[in-house]
Order: structure tokens, then sequence, then C-alpha cells
């Protein structure tokens, strides 16, 4: 069984979502199959297909969401005392064209470029595990080769 990494809060976050399925949304796909089946034939009953299905991915979700926490390796970042950049870093950088940006290395189903929350897997991850602050990271991108110097390194 591989571990995975995972933040603490993106532990919680899978937590939170597992006991919705398990819950609420259990407990309204099973709502919506009692009112399909109020309905008649369920031979030819869309509503009632259509929830069973809803039904099955659900309970798929929830099985992929159980092994995921079971296969977690939960790192607490506020723990780290690293001048390195490990996963949980919080990495301010400066790109080639001098625009400042902030990335936290999480594990993978944590990842929202939009929050600045960037894959272990991740090209631009990759390119700093390791590096210090003053380093410079090259980041293969789509667009071309791209460098990030390191300005500070945070466990938070």
């Amino acid at each position: 069984m591989e571990r995975v990494p995972m933040t603490r809060k993106g532990a919680e976050a899978l937590k939170e979502t597992l006991e919705y399925l398990k819950g609420e949304k259990r407990h309204q796909i099973v709502r919506t199959i009692e009112e399909a089946r109020a309905h008649g034939d369920l031979s030819e009953n869309a509503e009632y297909h259509a929830a069973k299905e809803d039904q099955g991915m659900n309970e798929a979700k929830i099985k992929d969401l159980e092994d995921r926490l079971a296969r977690a390796q939960i790192i607490d970042p506020a723990t780290i005392d690293s001048d390195k950049v490990v996963f949980g870093a919080t990495v301010s950088l400066v790109d080639d064209d001098d625009n400042a940006i902030t990335y936290q290395i999480v594990g993978v189903d944590e990842a929202d470029i939009e929050a600045g929350k960037v894959s272990i897997t991740s090209p631009i991850a990759r390119a700093l595990i390791g590096k210090e602050e003053g380093d410079v990271a090259v980041v293969m991108a789509p667009g071309g080769e791209r460098e990030y110097e390191i300005e500070k390194i945070e466990y938070i």
C-alpha cells in the first residue's frame, strides 16, 4: 500500500467531504429513489435509473475517499523545521518577469492552482524540492523554460 503525502488541512477537507457523501448525500439519493419508485413501473422509469446511477457513483466516491484517507501520510507543515523546500512548504518566488508568486506544495488531492496550492508531482514542485532561499529553480513549462528565484520558504 503506497503512502500518499497530505497536509492536515487536506485530510480534514477529505474527511468533511466523506462525511457529507455518507450522510446528507446518501439520504438525498435514498429520498430520490423512493420518490421515483412511487411513480410505478421501474423498467421504464428514467428518474429511478438516474437516481440508482447517482447512488452507484456516490458509493464509488466514498470508497475512493476512504482509500485515499487510509493511505494518507498526514504531514503538518507547522512542525517542519527545514531551510530547504520540502512537502508542505509555502514558497515565495519571483519569476523571469519579476512577478511575485507564492505556492504551497501539497498532496495530489489538495492541488488548487487558483488557491496557490501545487501538487508535489507538478513540474514546479519537483523543480523546487531541495532548493533553498536564493536558489533558482528551472521549470520546463509548455511555453518553454521558466526560472523562479526562491525568496522565502515558510512552514505554516
